[in-house]
């Protein structure tokens, strides 16, 4: 573990998201820096798509579900 220097601006909005998600500032920060690593090692991919892979991956048995299930 270590400590990252991020400009304050960023650390505002990490703040900002990390509350509307219901997250911890650092939970916020690390689910990004996931997405972002996903992101580019998979640029075809969509948000959707990469987050569905990682709940099929998680076995969250959250996959095919909708709002009306």
């Amino acid at each position: 573990m270590g400590i990252v220097k991020i400009d304050d601006e960023l650390h505002e909005q990490v703040r900002r998201a990390s509350t509307v998600m219901c997250r911890s500032i650092n939970a916020q920060t690390e689910f990004w820096i996931k997405i972002g690593m996903l992101a580019e090692a998979n640029p075809a991919l969509s948000f959707t798509d990469i987050i569905k892979i990682q709940l099929d991956a998680a076995d969250a048995g959250m996959a095919g579900r909708t709002e009306a299930a």
